[in-house]
């Protein structure tokens, strides 16, 4: 593995300037003399932002795979979400937005080098280009990959995996209870859940962050904040759980909070635009808000299909977020980039 650490970096001399100028042309820090000397059947490369360059890739000879974990080569931010709603005003075509609106870190100065990096689009940046596949983690960030250029066909969806929960002690009080897990800030939108929360719904929240006293000030008696709990504690306490609300606003990555709710047998409550809402509907595995719903029905709709819905979140876990269907998929995925190189080299196209 070639790996460089922002935290074990940052100190040095003119860090930020090298970082940002990397950043802005791609030139930088190269892998590819330590992967010379391992000599990789496939590169598999996960995040060079900041710390590598990346038109290395360009000449690199051999199969390569990229995944993009969030969306930080179509938005400075890496969220396509400003003040309040989501915002693709750069790869539509506003390549300029985030300096002007400051996306990056709340500094217009900060921005200019994603800016720069940017301004051809995703499909002209050199590891995306070059990639034989690039990895998405959810149908929704594969669609918006391609409308911004990316060829279909060298997009794979490959989802990541969760361990299925340990078992957990738990009531049949606390099966009663509704569960929200992430940070609360605004994106998330959990303060606009809290202040319309239903007083009979109790409603447990793990997490911190910025909006911590809002939300206390807006919940209902019926609310519990549990504040942050680590990841192996979320995971064994899930099945006491009676379902999982994700009220978030934004696109989304591939939040993992959604499979390990399936892995728990935990009905879905999503509102409409993230990545885990459309999962939801492809999946059957809970209910998507409509805009005009009230919160109070479509809870006492979501406790009647309870019992069906753990069911059915448990085979869609298996089916697509267990280890074994991630391993699976996987090495489909190197066998296809390999063979993708082959045709490049025989052809002498980078198609």
């Amino acid at each position: 593995m070639v790996e460089a650490h922002t935290d074990g970096q940052q100190d040095r001399p003119l860090y930020t300037a090298r970082a940002g100028l990397s950043v802005a042309t791609g030139r930088g820090r190269s892998p590819a003399a330590v992967l010379r000397r391992l000599r990789p059947d496939v590169v598999h490369v996960h995040n060079l932002f900041p710390n590598f360059g990346r038109t290395w890739a360009s000449s690199w000879d051999g199969p390569l795979v990229a995944t993009v974990h969030n969306y930080r080569p179509l938005c400075a931010a890496a969220t396509l979400y400003r003040e309040g709603a989501v915002c693709t005003r750069c790869p539509d075509g506003d390549r300029w937005a985030g300096v002007r609106h400051s996306c990056y870190r709340g500094s217009s100065l900060a921005t200019l080098p994603l800016a720069l990096a940017g301004r051809q689009g995703a499909a002209a940046d050199p590891l995306l280009r070059r990639a034989d596949r690039v990895v998405v983690l959810s149908q929704q960030s594969r669609e918006l990959y391609a409308r911004a250029g990316l060829p279909a066909d060298r997009l794979a969806l490959v989802p990541n995996f969760v361990s299925s929960p340990g078992a957990c002690d738990h009531t049949a009080e606390d099966r009663t209870r509704w569960v929200y897990v992430g940070r609360l800030s605004p994106e998330k939108g959990i303060l606009e859940l809290l202040s319309s929360w239903p007083q009979s719904e109790p409603l447990d929240v793990v997490g911190e962050g910025d909006l911590l006293q809002a939300c206390r000030q807006a919940a209902p008696p019926s609310v519990r904040f549990l504040g942050a709990l680590e990841r192996h504690e979320v995971r064994r306490r899930l099945p006491s759980w009676g379902g999982l609300v994700f009220p978030s606003r934004c696109f989304e990555g591939a939040p993992l909070v959604y499979p390990e709710a399936l892995a728990a047998g935990l009905p879905v409550l999503a509102w409409p635009g993230s990545s885990v809402s459309q999962a939801v509907r492809e999946h059957g595995t809970g209910l998507v808000m409509q805009p005009d719903a009230q919160l109070a029905s479509a809870l006492a709709e979501a406790r009647l299909a309870v019992t069906t819905l753990r069911q059915r979140c448990r085979e869609v876990y298996e089916a697509e977020y267990s280890e074994p269907r991630w391993l699976h998929r996987m090495l489909r995925l190197y066998q296809d980039a390999a063979e993708h190189w082959a045709m490049r080299r025989r052809t002498g196209t980078g198609a």
